[in-house]
Order: C-alpha cells, then sequence, then structure tokens
C-alpha cells in the first residue's frame, strides 16, 4: 500500500510540476461568493489577492480559464444583460491587474435543466481541452472551494486543487472531495495556491 500511495504522490507532484493550464471556479475563487448569488456588479467584489495571482500565472505564460456555474441566469434571478456586466467588470478589473482570460466558459442552466455543462459534469471542462486545443491532461489542474469542482475535474481527467474562500464548510468539502482524490490539496485563497504551482515548477 505504501508503495502505491508513493506512487500515486510522484504522478501528482509531476503533474503539479508540468501545469500548463489553470481553470478556475469564478464565486469563491476570484470574487467573493454569496448563498444569494453574485446579482450585480456591485455585488461582484474581488478575493484579495485573486486578480494578481491570476496575472503572476500570464507572466509565468499559463493558460488561465474560467468554468462557471451561473444557474441565476436559468432560475430568472438576472437577466443575460446584467449577467454580461458582471463579466465585464471581472475582465477590466483582471486586465487592470495585468491578468487576462484564454478562454471563459459558463452553463446558465438550473439544476434540473438536464444540461450537459452544469458541474459536477465535466461539459465546460471538455468544451475548455477543446478551445485551448488541450491533449495532454496531465498539464491541466482545476481550482475550486465546491465538491462539485473536484467531482467535475475527476470526471474530466484532471487534478483539483481547493481553497477555502468560498461561504460553504471548507474543512467538509475538503474531506469529502478526499474520497475522489485522496491526495488533493486545499489552499486559504488563489494567491497561495499560484506560489504552490509556481513554486513547484521546474
Amino acid at each position: 500500500m505504501t508503495i502505491t500511495l508513493n506512487f500515486i504522490y510522484l504522478a501528482y507532484v509531476c503533474s503539479m510540476n508540468n501545469i500548463q493550464s489553470v481553470i478556475l471556479d469564478r464565486d469563491g475563487v476570484i470574487n467573493f461568493d454569496s448563498p444569494d448569488y453574485i446579482l450585480s456588479p456591485e455585488q461582484w467584489q474581488v478575493i484579495p489577492g485573486s486578480l494578481e495571482a491570476i496575472a503572476k500565472l500570464k507572466k509565468s505564460n499559463k493558460n488561465v480559464t474560467v468554468c462557471s456555474n451561473q444557474s441565476a441566469i436559468g432560475r430568472g434571478m438576472i437577466n443575460q444583460a446584467m449577467f454580461d456586466s458582471i463579466q465585464t467588470k471581472m475582465i477590466a478589473k483582471t486586465e487592470q491587474a495585468g491578468g487576462s482570460f484564454d478562454y471563459i466558459a459558463v452553463c446558465p442552466h438550473g439544476p434540473h435543466d438536464a444540461c450537459v455543462c452544469r458541474k459536477p459534469l465535466p461539459g465546460m471542462l471538455f468544451a475548455t481541452f477543446k478551445a485551448l486545443g488541450i491533449q495532454d491532461l496531465s498539464t491541466v489542474v482545476m481550482v475550486g472551494d465546491s465538491y462539485r469542482d473536484v467531482q467535475a475535474a475527476h470526471a474530466a481527467g484532471i487534478e483539483a486543487i481547493l481553497v477555502s474562500s468560498g461561504y460553504g464548510d471548507a474543512d467538509a468539502i475538503f474531506e469529502k472531495s478526499k474520497q475522489l482524490m485522496p491526495l488533493i490539496k486545499m489552499f486559504a485563497n488563489l494567491a497561495d495556491v499560484t506560489t504552490y504551482i509556481l513554486e513547484e515548477q521546474p
């Protein structure tokens, strides 16, 4: 058992050393999340250090993408124009900090719409792989704050890293996620994840 676990650990470290693409959840990773949803640009408030982290990843020649469930659209809680204004703010603030996104995928559907994109399904991740021409999945990592992020990453065949900056019970999410990915790591925020990824690079 020890030999098997050591082998898995070495494979995990090697994958971190080879990361070229970082897929981010939005709410709880880039900006503060809310159980009442983010419904206006004013409610979209950046988590300190996250935009600078994205800039560091881009300066290190990493692809940075977003895959985000936004069921408030499908639930009729926010219209497309208002959602677009939130996205515009996110992109503008990120660019002001020196970062950018290579691709953004959004699932607007509710939990009962039977779509193929809503996490924990991997549809948005597959769309990201296609958009960026990613073939080697060992070069990709998903950063999220929820169990469904980990489930989506697992279903897509990539590693995941958790942050505790969301509004959920981070410790409970971490413990549950270890059932899918025993060696998964959790950090306080995207800034700490970025430091980890970049320090692990050869």
